[in-house]
């Protein structure tokens, strides 16, 4: 079981190379301009966010004609493919984790160690970008969490992955599954706010670039990412401190990881916030996004750099 798991891992790996690299082609061709003749701006067919978005970005969309769905929401010959290639990674890597949470030594979540925690948080975001893609028509910035999963999968194909047995304070097989797949969910989710929010840095309030997302859209991708994927980090926090008062007799110890977690926490509390006050909206926003994707990164490796009792990675 754990070649099979391997073998899965390594398609799917395979998979999301060759999406990244249809989406920055996809990327390219809407920024050159050139789109397939056969997908140009019908004037009777409907924007790919209608019935989606609503309110004043809508109203403001209504009368500006073919300029903006043609531009960021129409496909290209690239288009298809990089979302079916996205496809085929997460069902490929979501296979390799089941094969691997099957296997007679594991028997719960399979993110117990640093490899399979990578592989995890790799397919967290590749699913939950093809979730918001769904919803709001952001293919054209769809190769910056792509790309994030695959540098992940890079680097977890460098990791162990030998199955072993987890150390003492990991054995609570319920817990496990649960508080590190909060932390799986809420990472992969908050990978496609950080996209929307390089978007919106790249993009300006004035929509500098037709072939990317107009500021409008990647607001609202954003800002609904955060809002899904903030109380499940909660969630995951406070569950992560009822298992510390069973594993090491204490709900807060202030270790490395625990802290990281806070601060990732009160960063996009603050994004919150301030997405909604006049003065920070926009700009100063998307740089919370930017910092707070930061912060997660830094939680998710926290274990490699600094010592404490959430120094169980495996490496």
């Amino acid at each position: 079981m754990e070649a099979l798991s391997q073998a899965l891992f390594s398609i799917g790996t395979i998979a999301a190379a060759l999406g990244f690299a249809a989406a920055v082609g996809h990327a390219v061709l809407l920024a050159n301009g050139r789109r397939a003749a056969a997908l140009t701006f019908n004037p009777g067919r409907e924007p790919a966010w209608a019935g989606v978005v609503t309110g004043s970005f809508a109203a403001s969309r209504a009368g500006t004609g073919s300029a903006d769905t043609a531009a960021f929401g129409s496909p290209t010959a690239l288009s298809r493919g990089a979302t079916a290639l996205a496809v085929a990674a997460a069902a490929f890597l979501v296979a390799s984790l089941t094969v691997r949470a099957l296997h007679p030594l594991v028997m719960r979540g399979p993110w117990g160690n640093m490899y399979e925690f990578t592989v995890a948080f790799a397919t967290s975001i590749v699913i939950g970008y093809l979730v918001l893609g769904r919803r709001y028509p952001i293919a054209s910035i769809g190769f910056i969490p792509v790309g994030v999963a695959l540098a992940l999968l890079l680097y977890a194909s460098t990791l162990p992955s030998a199955i072993e047995a987890l150390v003492p304070a990991l054995q609570n097989p319920s817990l496990l599954t649960i508080h590190v797949g909060l932390a799986v969910i809420s990472y992969g989710i908050f990978a496609t706010s950080f996209a929307a929010g390089v978007g919106y840095l790249v993009q300006g309030s004035r929509d500098r670039f037709a072939w990317l997302p107009s500021h409008r859209v990647l607001d609202e991708v954003a800002y609904r990412a955060v809002i899904f994927g903030f109380p499940i980090f909660a969630t995951m926090i406070i569950l992560g401190s009822w298992w510390a008062s069973i594993a090491w007799s204490r709900y807060w110890g202030w270790d490395p990881k625990e802290t990281s977690a806070l601060v990732t926490w009160l960063v996009y509390a603050v994004y919150i916030h301030a997405r909604n006050q006049r003065a920070w909206a926009g700009r100063r926003a998307a740089l919370l996004l930017v910092v707070g994707f930061g912060m997660v990164l830094i939680t998710y490796s926290g274990s490699l750099w600094f010592s404490g009792l959430h120094a169980y990675s495996g490496l």
